[in-house]
């Protein structure tokens, strides 16, 4: 049963005190899910992703690529990467994202993930380069894959599931009250592609 192939129309927040997460569910059909994940896996430029953590550098398993309006540079565990040229299936995709949201968007960070063993850790964006309180907004294409909230402060955790061809969006405070994470699991076989659209000041 494709029960999350129906969106959401008033999706509720999932989070408190000026936080906003809702799920929207189904964002385009399954078919359209299943070509743009294909058309993601083998078109973008994808690379290791790389992080300075206690002055050592790390490389990843996980990939990302990063694409936008102009050639933006977005720093991220004292990391800065550059923006690329958009897509055209990375352009489709944020317009369908801009008419469900009502809002507009200049930046996408994509990750991949290629199974259940690569995960991300708890953190938050909070990157003086994004929008203060901004919306992201979170497309999951390919292995379905749980994703969790902790409040900073009471360690509160909010979990769901993200499924394929389904809107996540962040908003308010909840970078600023929020960490969130992918974990790993070893039930998962299959490749993830996660998109956060975003939008990056001008410099």
């Amino acid at each position: 049963m494709n029960l999350f192939r129906e969106p959401v129309e008033n999706p509720e927040n999932l989070l408190s005190d000026g936080s906003i997460v809702k799920y929207y569910g189904a964002l385009m059909s399954l078919d359209d899910a299943d070509y743009y994940f294909k058309c993601l896996l083998n078109n973008i430029d994808w690379k290791h992703d790389e992080a300075i953590i206690l002055g050592k550098h790390l490389i990843t398993k996980r990939k990302v690529a990063l694409y936008a309006d102009r050639a933006f540079t977005y720093t991220y565990s004292n990391i800065t990467k550059q923006a690329l040229p958009w897509t055209k299936e990375l352009l489709a995709i944020k317009a369908i994202v801009e008419a469900r949201l009502g809002e507009t968007f200049n930046t996408c960070l994509l990750n991949l993930y290629h199974d259940g063993s690569e995960g991300m850790a708890w953190h938050s964006d909070g990157e003086r380069d994004l929008q203060k309180h901004g919306v992201i907004a979170s497309v999951s294409l390919g292995a379905e894959r749980k994703f969790s909230f902790k409040n900073k402060i009471t360690s509160d955790t909010v979990s769901l599931l993200l499924e394929h061809g389904s809107l996540l969006i962040m908003a308010g405070t909840t970078q600023d009250c929020w960490q969130h994470r992918l974990p790993p699991t070893t039930k998962v076989h299959e490749p993830r592609v996660n998109l956060t659209f975003r939008n990056i000041v001008s410099e």
